[in-house]
């Protein structure tokens, strides 16, 4: 038989991406073991990064199908045998950093946090035994066999996956820190809503510096929604009163103020001593009323827009949540779309109508206008892989009555067939939604009650699978980050990583190095800035490294994010007014 090389690349592979969630347990869990007070949000820590884990299976399946490319290539043998010892390298340092917090002195975390995390710990030293094993029999598999045998495996490996991040999800609840999380993300909230509240409802609205924002971009109403979050942001860092002028919006002609609350109840008055057009913060410090244009044309730019997050509520904010730029975004969401007590009725009556209940998944597919211009088409079967998969992880915390998805899309056909293609799913779906969504019907009131209802569905469901190439599957993820503390891994996306539009830079620091093993690969040293281009999904990322210049693949768990900070400003009488209101 000849070697088996095509495989070898497959095999290592999958053997690297769980010897790095060896490393990273280790050295997370070490990382301030001089100060055992800090263990237990450590270990909560590196649940975000190992939320990656969740996509592993569809990179294992995707690699599976290497499996049938003609053999050769004999020198892949001496490179796999190459990375299989830089494997057990990580894996020897890991387990060194993990019997050192073992050993960290003090009162330490709790006995439930200590089960949990042996528990975890074992798990992951199973693992690596099961796929250490089974791998060495690879090699001895008839030709005719290892299709069926490398699916048999990934399935046993996706048991194992899915026992290990359920006790990791036990452990970020253990010992009280789950109430914490919960207690901080409602503390942090109620700070930022107060504080543009104050800043909406000046005393006197003659004399308040105001940031004028028109809500008629030409697009659809998430890309609406996101303007005006992109106006308030300016407003908030400038200390502005925003004025929201929408008037004959496209889609309510009665304004922003018949469909959701007013963005002030003091001051929706334009008018003042002297009014500009924004030529940057600096150089509008005299003029009262400034009129912002959309942030295409943004010019000078200033730092305030995303995904920078204020500079004195980051130290919270990293340890609260894994994506704070998101909840950022998500707080001037929180604020904007507050509904008016129709629509609030109206979501009451439609959420008994559907019978919306959980455990559920949400599932939004984007076709008409998207398909071919913005975004790929995506079969069906697609979005089901990953809904599959997140009902074997949500049965294993609740219990699972039936497998219900959310189905939200402007293609009316399709809710017919995922019910033919999957009869043991419950589909809740409104199929006039879909037919309001089409290109002939989108900018009516009727479309954007269709539009309000899905995103709102699609946000209160257990996890989201979509496509972040589309504005409405963004907006019901951010939303989503105000209904639990911590909501940055509910989801998967078919095609984008989450992005604002017009955002400043996308930055990575690599924090490990990298030495490209082709063309497509680029070099990291600890410390290099890459700014990202995209996530593959399938363990590299593509983006450029911006000391070299160089545009390629690196691996996405050799970086970590860079969160960028600004000196927003802090509203301290806004913060006095909460605190009086607490005691």
């Amino acid at each position: 038989m000849r070697p088996w090389a095509g495989s070898w690349r497959w095999i290592t592979l999958v053997l690297l991406a769980w010897g790095t969630l060896l490393f990273y347990i280790g050295g997370h869990l070490v990382r301030d073991s001089e100060h055992p007070e800090r263990s237990s949000r450590e270990l909560s820590k590196i649940l975000a990064k190992l939320e990656r884990l969740k996509q592993q299976n569809e990179d294992l399946r995707r690699m599976a199908e290497s499996l049938r490319i003609p053999e050769g290539q004999a020198e892949a043998g001496s490179l796999a045998a190459g990375r299989l010892r830089s494997l057990e390298d990580q894996l020897t340092r890991a387990k060194q950093k993990i019997h050192s917090f073992q050993k960290l002195t003090g009162d330490g975390p709790g006995p439930t946090q200590e089960e949990l995390r042996r528990r975890v710990e074992n798990g992951v030293k199973e693992f690596w035994y099961f796929v250490r094993s089974e791998v060495k029999k690879l090699a001895n598999v008839e030709t005719s066999e290892r299709q069926k045998y490398a699916d048999t495996l990934l399935q046993d490996m996706g048991h194992q996956e899915r026992s290990i991040m359920t006790d990791l999800y036990y452990l970020s609840q253990a010992d009280g820190v789950g109430e914490w999380r919960v207690k901080e993300a409602k503390d942090l909230s109620d700070l930022v809503q107060n504080r543009i509240t104050y800043l909406q409802n000046p005393p006197d609205c003659s004399k308040a510096r105001k940031l004028v924002c028109n809500i008629n971009k030409g697009c659809g109403y998430g890309c609406q929604l996101h303007h005006v979050v992109y106006c308030f942001m300016i407003a908030y860092g400038t200390q502005r009163t925003l004025i929201l002028e929408s008037h004959n919006w496209r889609y309510a002609p009665g304004g922003w103020e018949t469909v959701f609350l007013p963005v002030s109840n003091t001051c929706s008055d334009r008018s003042g001593a002297t009014t500009g057009h924004w030529s940057g913060e600096a150089h509008d410090k005299d003029v009262q009323v400034v009129e912002l244009p959309i942030v295409d044309s943004l010019h000078p730019r200033p730092p305030y827009l995303p995904l920078a997050i204020p500079e004195d509520l980051a130290p919270r904010l990293h340890r609260l949540h894994g994506d704070p730029s998101v909840w950022w975004v998500s707080q001037f969401v929180k604020y904007l779309v507050r509904p008016q007590a129709w629509l609030e009725k109206e979501i009451q009556q439609t959420t008994a109508k559907l019978g919306f209940k959980h455990p559920i998944i949400g599932v939004h597919v984007r076709r008409t206008d998207k398909v071919g211009t913005e975004a790929a088409f995506h079969p069906i079967e697609e979005y089901m892989l990953h809904v599959e998969e997140q009902f074997q992880h949500l049965a294993r915390r609740v219990h699972v009555d039936k497998k219900r998805v959310y189905l939200a899309t402007d293609d009316p056909s399709l809710l017919q067939e995922a019910k033919t293609k999957y009869p043991d799913y419950e589909f809740i779906s409104d199929n006039s939604i879909s037919w309001s969504a089409g290109l002939h019907n989108r900018y009516t009131e009727n479309s954007l009650r269709g539009v309000i209802l899905d995103i709102h569905f699609l946000s209160q469901t257990d996890f989201l699978v979509c496509t972040f190439s589309s504005q409405v599957c963004r907006v019901a993820y951010e939303i989503m980050q105000m209904l639990h503390p911590d909501a940055s891994s509910f989801f998967y996306s078919l095609d984008d990583i989450y992005y604002f539009g017009g955002q400043n830079a996308h930055n990575q620091i690599a924090i490990y190095p990298h030495q490209p093993r082709n063309s497509e690969d680029i070099p990291l040293e600890p410390g290099d800035v890459i700014g990202v281009a995209g996530n593959h999904w399938d363990g590299y990322s593509k983006g450029i490294n911006r000391k070299l210049g160089r545009t390629g693949l690196y691996p996405s768990y050799k970086v970590r994010e860079k969160i960028e900070t600004v000196k927003y400003p802090t509203y301290p009488e806004a913060d006095k007014l909460l605190n009086s209101q607490r005691k």
